[in-house]
């Protein structure tokens, strides 16, 4: 019988050798650059949506939250008609201004803190959430005690009934601050994917991560360990 042609015991053998070369490389490949983050993980997105929402809410203490009827007879007008006061958020609920610059402070803190810093930020970031949530509730429950302080730079009389109107701000920061609490929530979890910044999280030498890109942060982490980067 004659004998296999040219080339037909090789090539299935070149071609097998071939594929796990391929392989090979790219699990060498897919142990270089870890877990891939899935979108709402990546920390520019949850960086941003944190600091969003802390803005939204920081924003809403620029406008007015109550508008308040002042009686003429306080102001001594004898009946006449007066102009609603506008009483903004910043000064119906002073905390919620306050809270929601911690809470921005901590977002941007987060994109390059370690693994424990991180736990503590995502507590100080729902801490300030909460305590924006229960001040806003607070202006819903009562208006007027919210308002007082402003009544009271407007008649030179505290303690002065009035009526009040709520705007929609005060639920618009309800929303944003429980939204918030929600978003810092997933620091923790999306960290597992996040790339090490500090010398704390830095990979051992000789790992795979340790054999990726550096970049300006890792530079700087290894010349604080003693070592040349270049």
């Amino acid at each position: 019988m004659p004998g296999p042609g040219p080339g037909t015991g090789q090539e299935p053998a070149a071609g097998q050798a071939g594929g796990a070369a391929r392989a090979g490389a790219g699990e060498a490949a897919a142990a270089g650059k870890g877990p891939v983050a899935p979108a709402w993980a990546r920390r520019s997105t949850l960086v941003l949506l944190i600091s969003v929402l802390a803005l939204a809410v920081f924003g809403t203490t620029t406008q007015t939250w109550i508008s308040v009827t002042l009686d003429p007879n306080q102001l001594g007008q004898g009946g006449a008609a007066q102009e609603p006061l506008p009483v903004q958020g910043s000064k119906a609920a002073t905390a919620v201004t306050a809270l929601a610059l911690v809470a921005l402070a901590g977002g941007l803190a987060a994109a390059i803190a370690g693994r424990i810093a991180r736990w503590i930020i995502t507590a100080i970031i729902v801490l300030a959430s909460a305590g924006i949530v229960a001040a806003a509730a607070t202006v819903l429950t009562n208006p007027l005690a919210a308002a007082q302080g402003s009544i009271a730079e407007a008649t030179g009389v505290t303690g002065s009934q009035a009526q009040v109107a709520v705007t929609a701000f005060p639920v618009l920061a309800v929303v944003a601050g429980c939204l918030l609490a929600l978003a810092a929530l997933l620091i923790v979890p999306a960290g597992r994917y996040w790339k090490a910044r500090t010398k704390y999280d830095a990979p051992a030498p000789g790992s795979p991560a340790a054999a990726g890109p550096v970049d300006e942060i890792d530079s700087w982490d290894r010349l604080s360990r003693g070592d040349d980067p270049t």
